[in-house]
């Protein structure tokens, strides 16, 4: 990277490394700073809707995403009993222009890092640079880094900082020192992946059960990992709990801490404690987010994503959220250079659509259907879910949900390009 940084984003995940693609797509410099010293492809698996895959395609990156996910063919709906509610058709499938892709966190941290490195310079990404702390003047703004030893490092500078760091953020602790900690739901989540026989499609996203008996997602995100023809298959398991002593977003757990609440889900189309026991490791979470806050932006420096907007996982729709920051931040930069008039069109924006997402992922996202279903019952089968409830309702709180979060697919195609 010959040119100075115009802009610094701190933090390597989806979001900083897509901002970092969208900024030297329209010529603008910037360096990324990521706290960790060695980007490892850990978590697990995430979906990307349509929306997200827009933005993706405009950076020609779905190819790379093909050779390393799973396109999404259908989202399904069970009952803690196994029995069949709702299946809507995903991605193209559905009509949209883009496809929706199930597919692996690290994988697509992986395939962005690898774009940024190969399109913007290898030194486009420095690593082992915790930000500590921001300042900033009527010219620019500095970053302030520590080591992994916790030892003073070089200071960086440049026109706008973006806090691209995290539920944890740093930079968002500086500016919104009296906020406290995130919002916990009640809900306790263990995530996990293994090689599984694929099931239904081979491509399906499956949503069973309800928090008080168990919820649970799964789906593949990548295909023939072994000799036996085995998809790797990504785990969401949800349980009401009491709120944890302390958050922690790296704890790993025991199939025992859970899994008792699963063990009577052995389906024709899916053997869930076959699954849930072969996993290994599991990764706990607590459920949380953090209520709407006015603005992101304070001058010269602004916050994206999680660190902007934490939201409870129940949309699919966390990463796909700081995907539309970056690009709608990449065009306002493009319209009205790195300035301060450029930070306060995108604050103004994403704010209120992003308050309108988390909103609508505590109230009624797609896994209402689940609940809607699972309190007409009182949790016991049924004999016909149209005695339940309507395809029309179901739909209806599908679509609601698509409309609130900007993947309607006559809006989606319709809209114009955040930067193009």
């Amino acid at each position: 990277m010959n040119k100075e940084a115009e802009v610094i984003i701190i933090g390597a995940g989806t979001g900083g490394l897509v901002l970092a693609l969208s900024l030297h797509q329209i010529g603008v410099a910037c360096r990324v700073y990521e706290a960790v010293s060695d980007i490892q492809a850990i978590g697990a698996g995430i979906n990307l809707l349509p929306h997200a895959v827009r933005e993706l395609d405009e950076l020609d990156l779905v190819p790379e995403l093909d050779r390393v996910g799973i396109r999404t063919k259908d989202a399904s709906y069970y009952n803690h009993h196994g029995q069949f509610i709702y299946r809507e058709l995903a991605g193209e499938g559905a009509g949209y222009d883009w496809p929706q892709f199930s597919i692996h966190r690290g994988d697509v941290q992986q395939v962005l890092l690898k774009a940024v490195r190969d399109r913007l310079g290898q030194d486009a990404v420095v690593t082992g640079h915790r930000c500590v702390g921001v300042e900033q003047d009527g010219d620019g703004a500095t970053a302030y880094f520590t080591g992994p030893q916790g030892q003073d490092l070089p200071s960086a500078r440049a026109g706008v900082v973006v806090g691209c760091d995290g539920i944890k953020s740093a930079v968002r602790r500086q500016f919104l020192p009296d906020e406290g900690e995130p919002v916990y739901s009640g809900i306790t989540i263990w995530r996990g992946v293994t090689p599984f026989k694929p099931f239904l499609s081979g491509a399906d996203t499956i949503r069973a059960g309800w928090m008080s008996v168990g919820k649970l997602m799964v789906y593949p995100i990548r295909e023939q990992v072994d000799a036996d023809g085995n998809q790797l298959l990504n785990f969401v398991a949800s349980l009401e709990r009491p709120k944890p002593e302390r958050y922690d977003w790296n704890r790993f757990a025991r199939h025992e801490d859970f899994v008792d609440a699963y063990m009577g889900w052995t389906f024709d189309w899916l053997d869930v404690p076959a699954l849930l026991l072969k996993a290994e490791p599991i990764l706990m979470f607590p459920m949380v987010d953090r209520d709407p806050v006015p603005t992101w932006t304070f001058g010269r420096v602004t916050l994206l994503g999680d660190a902007a907007h934490p939201m409870y996982p129940r949309g699919s729709n966390g990463a796909g959220q700081a995907i539309l920051d970056a690009r709608y931040m990449a065009g306002c930069f493009k319209r009205k250079g790195v300035t301060t008039e450029a930070l306060r069109e995108y604050d103004e924006v994403r704010v209120a659509a992003t308050a309108k997402v988390v909103r609508m992922n505590r109230a009624a996202p797609p896994d209402t259907i689940l609940r809607v279903v699972y309190e007409r019952t009182q949790g016991k089968p049924f004999n016909k879910i149209d005695d339940v409830i309507s395809q029309a309702e179901l739909r209806e709180i599908s679509e609601q949900y698509k409309r609130a979060a900007g993947f309607d697919i006559e809006y989606l195609r319709t809209r114009p390009s955040y930067v193009l």
